[in-house]
């Protein structure tokens, strides 16, 4: 179609057709569409919202008492259950738990959301952005630090599952010791079933999820009160001073004893991740209501039977239960573990897809598995992967026990990059005196999270190589598709013209009718598709629209500032669509748009989209990298599919890159 805007003489101008370049920062933070915010939210929803929150946010950190007290006096620690020992590890965990969760994740850090998103990589984008304006030496090394905890996550995300499935499925060797030996084939049914329906979404599952939390937090709170009462004198482990006395007195052993007393931690991670989907509040009230009295009951009244009867230290938890409540209490345990496993598995999808949208990871083939809830999605490639991991886990240890030793370097590795990333945000905090007490709290966390750390790195040998080996392997991966990236990216700026410069001197053939859509990966460079087209067929559209995908450092982008049209001369324009790294890029739906703006892309344009394929890096990578990379570009899904284009409207043309250096 023949443009409806004036021809400019020079060809080198341009006009903006849109108004909303120029909206001021607070209309743009009110207009992005935080999924559930409680502000205004009635007490029904609430509700609702916190309910929903103990199922999904706490189903980590909920089943941890299965085996973090038992990891205190495994005998490899050579901790005796003694009632001074049981009065130091609990007066550890209870104050582990206070600073770092209570304090730190569900005080502090759900104050640090990027636009109303939580999580490592939210966070990470959200500090890279400050750097990037006030300290700019310091953003390589923030985007660097984020990444490396995204990584360690993924190995968080596959010995979850398999360390709260294999401990609640042991409840049986207490229940019916003569069937032990089926607790590994159980535990993988259970697992692998749990994969296998990932592809049906969670939407359906997900509303039973609060329910039975709440039940299995009820049922925490109710075995701990019922042992507490029969020895009140565990009480006494509230004071700190027991937790310093056997510090003082014996620090290998209280080393060690932190490695077992961060498993009470793990999940903490998970209340900044999903306030996305529930918003702080909701996560602040199921928390100081429900979860953490909960818990802290529970570890107490595990104290409490092991001070009355120290060999129940072989498994504490399910000897709380009376003989008559076991089996309920087993089939209990594995469900709650179960949807423990569902939020790790779910946190790996979302946070593939964050990285994806970032720029670490190709594009993946995912789909979304619920027409309300945008944040439940599929993801083939990761779910078998995970798979695969989870099984030789449990084949490999064996033992809750023996993947409790390999769980904890990871987890506590992040958590110390989320207090550094905290703390280079707080420090764009314009309230002194707030900023000053948040730093603070920071730099004590940070303190101790050290300590857990190292104690953590003493499991080195006895499987916590594991997580580490893991997590540098997917930080390798990230790492190279993002400067592979940036280096096809510099490729084509060199050989590529600018879109002044190819409308200051116009080609001089013919312009034959219809409308050709040519993506591009630069907004300032003409795509290679148009060159080869006039090279190979002396022809160019009427109708031309270099079409640039910005994926934005925010989750979310309003509507009315997903477009930005311009209109060149001759029936050329630039069009730049706007996606947020939570949301699913969708042209089809972005450019139906653009007649808001009086351009007009009709039903039988064509999309030339380009598939590259990676030839060499000599000189700018080492051979093994090059390779990898180019492994990866051929494993990105199709640009048509992953932007959803019509597939009878795209041409697709391949080409070939050579990158060196500049």
């Amino acid at each position: 179609m023949k443009s409806s805007f004036p021809r400019l003489s020079t060809g080198a101008g341009s006009f903006p057709i849109h108004g909303n370049a120029h909206l001021g920062a607070d209309k743009r933070k009110s207009a992005y569409p935080i999924p559930m915010q409680t502000s205004h939210a009635s007490r029904k929803k609430l509700g609702a919202l916190t309910l929903g929150a103990l199922g999904v946010v706490y189903g980590d950190i909920g089943t941890s008492p299965l085996y973090a007290f038992k990891e205190a006096f495994a005998p490899v620690h050579g901790l005796l259950p003694t009632h001074a020992n049981v009065l130091a590890a609990l007066s550890a965990l209870f104050w582990a738990v206070t600073l770092i969760v209570s304090i730190k994740y569900v005080w502090l850090v759900l104050r640090f959301d990027n636009k109303g998103e939580g999580g490592v990589l939210a966070l990470q984008a959200l500090a890279h952005r400050h750097t990037r304006r006030t300290l700019p030496q310091w953003s390589k090394v923030v985007a660097v630090i984020g990444v490396f905890a995204a990584a360690l996550f993924y190995g968080d995300a596959m010995i979850t599952p398999a360390i709260s499935v294999l401990s609640a499925v042991e409840g049986m060797e207490v229940a019916a010791p003569h069937l032990d030996h089926l607790v590994i084939p159980i535990t993988l049914a259970i697992l692998i079933s749990l994969f296998l329906i990932q592809s049906f979404g969670t939407a359906q599952v997900g509303r039973l999820f609060g329910p039975l939390t709440l039940l299995w937090f009820v049922a925490l709170g109710t075995l701990g009160v019922v042992n507490i009462v029969q020895d009140t004198g565990v009480l006494q482990a509230l004071n700190p001073w027991y937790a310093l006395e056997f510090t003082l007195h014996h620090p290998v052993a209280a080393f060690i004893l932190l490695s077992a007393v961060f498993l009470a931690l793990t999940g903490g991670e998970a209340l900044y991740a999903d306030m996305g989907h529930f918003g702080a509040k909701p996560i602040r009230l199921a928390w100081f209501g429900l979860v953490s009295p909960s818990l802290l009951l529970n570890y107490f009244g595990q104290g409490a039977l092991v001070m009355r009867e120290p060999e129940a230290v072989a498994n504490p938890f399910y000897l709380l239960a009376p003989e008559a409540g076991l089996v309920p209490l087993v089939m209990l345990a594995t469900v709650a573990t179960v949807i423990a496993s569902q939020a790790t598995i779910t946190g790996a999808y979302s946070i593939t897809l964050q990285a994806i949208r970032l720029g670490y990871l190709p594009r993946i083939r995912f789909r979304h598995t619920s027409d309300t809830e945008r944040g439940q999605v599929y993801v083939p490639s990761v779910n078998w992967l995970m798979l695969l991991g989870v099984v030789l886990l449990v084949l490999g240890f064996g033992s809750s026990g023996a993947l409790a030793a390999a769980y904890g370097i990871a987890v506590s590795g992040t958590m110390i990059i989320t207090s550094l990333l905290i703390f280079v945000v707080a420090k764009a905090r314009p309230n002194q005196r707030l900023r000053r007490l948040i730093i603070g709290v920071v730099l004590a966390c940070i303190g101790f999270e050290v300590m857990f750390f190292a104690s953590n790195l003493a499991k080195i040998g006895h499987g916590g190589w594991f997580p580490v080996l893991f997590g540098i392997g997917v930080f390798v991966l990230l790492t190279t598709w993002k400067r592979g990236s940036e280096l096809v990216a510099e490729h084509r700026k060199k050989i590529n013209m600018t879109i002044r410069q190819f409308t200051a001197n116009p080609p001089d053939v013919q312009r034959v009718a219809g409308t050709a859509v040519y993506l591009a990966s630069n907004p300032n460079l003409v795509p290679s598709r148009l060159f080869y087209n006039i090279r190979h067929y002396k022809v160019m559209h009427q109708q031309v629209i270099f079409l640039h995908v910005d994926n934005e450092e925010v989750p979310y982008i309003p509507a009315d500032e997903r477009l930005h049209v311009v209109g060149l001369a001759q029936g050329i324009y630039t069009v730049s669509v706007r996606f947020g790294f939570r949301e699913q890029p969708d042209l089809s739906a972005a450019l139906g748009g653009t007649v808001r703006y009086h351009l007009e892309i009709p039903p039988d344009a064509t999309f030339f989209v380009a598939r590259t394929s990676i030839t060499g890096c000599e000189g700018v990578l080492p051979r093994w990298r090059c390779l990898l990379f180019g492994w990866m570009t051929r494993q990105s899904e199709s640009t048509a599919t992953y932007f959803n284009l019509p597939s009878e409207q795209v041409v697709e043309i391949g080409t070939q890159i050579r990158l060196q250096p500049r």
